[in-house]
């Protein structure tokens, strides 16, 4: 498993564009550039561990086109994804509240890019920024609800239901039917063992609402997988979607 992000190279590295990332689009151009100045493009692979609970935070990342799952971990090895973070969002944000450590696994869920800047210079950036201050309130504000959501729904609504809800957010988060969730990252999502996955997928499958092969999945009926889906997909959708439209105002 990678550790470690990779930088891009003068050739194939992607400018810091402004609307590559929508939270920091959403800030004034001037603010945008300052960061955006202080930030390097890097590519980030599958599997790959940005965070691990109780190790210092280095870098805050802002995803371009890739996709970061947040799990919470238990005795080192039982986990669950309390959320996840495209490019609507950013990880780490947790440092501009005077946390220095990182609280929960921050896993690459699909390969991508991600603007990368340090801790000092984030936090100089959001000290002397007023209007970053206001959004990043905002944004972990919305990031929190979600986390008690998903959290509620592990403890109380069935496997089948909780997958659905899990796929349904993925969908939404990468803007599209197709991607790609082996067994073993679902299994350590949702906080169950693989067996429990594939009977889930294969319910979901029967059902015509998906096909799963190798990891490979496509939605075939998205309002019969809402339909599949416990109710917190829509309040988790609902809040980040109300949510996030107050952040980006």
């Amino acid at each position: 498993m990678h550790t470690h992000p990779s930088y891009l190279s003068d050739d194939d590295r992607a400018p810091a564009r402004p609307a590559s990332n929508r939270l920091l689009s959403s800030l004034a151009d001037d603010d945008q550039g300052k960061l955006l100045a202080l930030c390097d493009t890097v590519r980030v692979d599958v599997g790959q561990v940005l965070y691990e609970p109780g190790q210092a935070i280095r870098h805050v990342y802002f995803p371009v086109d890739s996709l970061i799952s947040l799990l919470a971990v238990a005795e080192g090895r039982m986990t669950l994804e309390v959320g996840s973070v495209g490019q609507e969002g950013m990880i780490g944000a947790s440092v501009a509240l005077g946390h220095e450590l990182a609280l929960v696994r921050a896993v690459v869920q699909r390969a991508g890019r991600a603007s990368r800047i340090a801790v000092a210079d984030f936090r100089a950036e959001f000290k002397r920024n007023e209007a970053l201050q206001r959004l990043l309130y905002r944004y972990t504000d919305i990031l929190l609800a979600q986390a008690i959501q998903i959290a509620v729904c592990s403890r109380f609504h069935v496997l089948e239901a909780r997958l659905a809800r899990t796929l349904l957010i993925t969908r939404d988060r990468l803007q599209s039917e197709k991607f790609h969730l082996t067994h073993e990252f679902l299994a350590h999502a949702l906080g169950v063992r693989r067996v429990g996955v594939t009977k889930a997928a294969s319910a979901l499958q029967q059902q015509k609402l998906i096909t799963y092969s190798r990891g490979n999945i496509e939605i075939l009926d998205s309002a019969g997988l809402e339909a599949a889906s416990c109710r917190c997909y829509e309040l988790v959708k609902d809040k980040g979607a109300m949510g996030m439209a107050k952040v980006f105002l």
